[in-house]
């Protein structure tokens, strides 16, 4: 043999001993499901989640991401578009008669991937369509809150052969209410998901004693409200397992150190106060991210993010994103304009992979946020700017009682309230105050940050309320919100 095919011939066989997945740039998306900023790494004294919090040592923190909707559906199509959801059209939940999806005109983060070289699959709770707009090349079975068993079901994607990088898009429907709910005596918990029996295949389920959780402000102290919690607790431990085993599964494979690893959750917890509502709690979202060519790690970064930013930052890792860090870089599509018009597809957010180990990050200190739907009986369109000392809640629907998710009004920790009549406490506000809410809600959040004193009608903040007032409106013109109308004609 010459010196130049035993050459050719070692290569050849060096080549078969690397990585599975040796393409470089993978990325994997990690969404929880009404998964709070309930973890050790965010600061929770209690909750068990080494895993994560090991992650968290190892990547950067964001504590101040925020999810644009507090909505499982409508938060997916932004979490995939970089779109905010009054614009791509899924205003509420996809599945059974809710029946909302987005246009057929979207750009869908898997599918832009894969015209970049990617390939794509996807594992666990899915929630958005048409399938044509949020494609992916594969789509793989398993119990979404089984993350053990949907990561083996991954394994051979994760491993396989290729000269393409991969994207894998993995959701958990823990720790979303249901799974068992005890209803013979008032005032029950809801499982969590939690399986009096058996469990999950790979995790040893960690529960919690009511006596222990910690009960956030804008939460009641009460029996029910601990008793939930601690089922809440028992799912997010599961949460942490799953994922150590999937960042395990990464590493045996090889492709550990050249992916892009977020864990995000769609939105806030499953509880009256945060999810379903555009305050603090149902917005605040845990947002953990490992570039493995990241110069510092185990940060704090206060930057404020937004989900609306998270495909333009994915792609901008795979490198198809204008210097502007929210433009295609290529003529990959056109969105729709005025009239016939189209102009150029930009996203409603912004790359933030430049920033991703810089604390702090100057020009990060606004967010907005677009609710309309959950279920399709929930019609309460609210829209917000979020800035570093004040926040603006539009209650655009404000003289309607403001409407209930089906699995927040049966809760335990809400209807134990609701029993003892509108002047019961809820967190900073009462039941009444709850339900009925003002046109405008004005928050110091540096002072306030659970939001319990509304200054929108002290004279003292009408400048600050105006001022708030011209950045929403700005935003909804940038953002194409069909809603801008309401100021013209009221």
């Amino acid at each position: 043999m010459s010196p130049r095919s035993l050459l050719l011939a070692c290569l050849a066989w060096l080549t078969l001993l690397l990585p599975a997945a040796a393409a470089e740039k993978n990325i994997v998306l990690f969404v929880a499901d009404d998964l709070g900023k309930d973890l050790g790494c965010y600061g929770n004294p209690v909750i068990k989640t080494p895993n994560i919090d090991r992650f968290a040592a190892e990547g950067t923190l964001f504590t101040h991401a925020f999810a644009t909707t507090a909505s499982c559906s409508a938060s997916r199509s932004v979490i995939l578009t970089g779109l905010h959801n009054h614009a791509n059209a899924h205003y509420g939940h996809q599945h059974s008669y809710h029946h909302f999806s987005s246009y057929d005109w979207v750009k869908s983060l898997p599918v832009l991937l894969k015209q970049a070289g990617y390939r794509t699959a996807r594992v666990g709770k899915y929630h958005v369509a048409p399938e044509e707009v949020f494609k992916f090349d594969h789509a793989l079975p398993g119990n979404s809150r089984d993350v053990v068993t949907m990561t083996d079901n991954a394994r051979d994607f994760i491993a396989a052969k290729s000269d393409k990088p991969f994207f894998l898009y993995i959701c958990t429907s823990d720790p979303h209410r249901g799974g068992g709910k005890a209803t013979e005596l008032p005032h029950q918990p809801d499982r969590f998901g939690n399986k009096p029996e058996g469990g999950y295949p790979g995790i040893k389920e960690v529960t919690y004693s009511p006596d222990d959780v910690v009960v956030p402000p804008f939460l009641p102290d009460t029996p029910a409200c601990r008793a939930e919690l601690a089922q809440y607790y028992q799912a997010v431990s599961r949460i942490d397992q799953g994922f150590g085993y999937l960042l395990k599964t990464l590493k045996d494979a090889g492709v550990y150190d050249n992916t892009l690893i977020l864990l995000i959750s769609d939105h806030g917890i499953a509880m009256p106060g945060a999810k379903t509502t555009v305050y603090e709690p149902g917005l605040n979202s845990p947002c953990i991210v490992r570039h493995p060519d990241a110069k510092q790690r185990g940060i704090k970064n206060a930057a404020l993010v937004s989900w609306v930013d998270l495909t333009p930052t994915l792609l901008d890792y795979a490198g198809i994103v204008s210097t502007d860090g929210r433009t295609l870089s290529a003529d990959i599509a056109t969105m729709p304009g005025g009239g016939k018009k189209r102009k150029p597809y930009q996203f409603h957010g912004r790359s933030f992979l430049g920033i991703i180990d810089e604390s702090p990050a100057e020009g990060w200190d606004r967010v907005y946020a677009s609710h309309t739907f959950h279920e399709i009986q929930m019609y309460y369109p609210m829209r917000v700017v979020r800035e570093r000392k004040y926040k603006l809640i539009w209650n655009i629907a404000h003289p309607l009682p403001f409407p209930f998710a089906s699995d927040l009004w049966a809760s335990a920790t809400w209807q134990a309230q609701w029993e003892l009549g509108k002047d019961a406490p809820y967190g900073q506000r009462t039941v009444g105050e709850y339900v009925q809410r003002p046109k405008f809600e004005l928050y110091d959040v540096e002072k306030d940050p659970y939001e319990g004193h509304n200054l929108a009608d002290d004279p003292k903040y009408q400048s600050v309320l105006y001022e708030m007032q011209k950045k929403l409106q700005s935003f909804q013109q940038q953002a194409d919100d069909p809603w801008i109308l309401k100021w013209q004609y009221e």
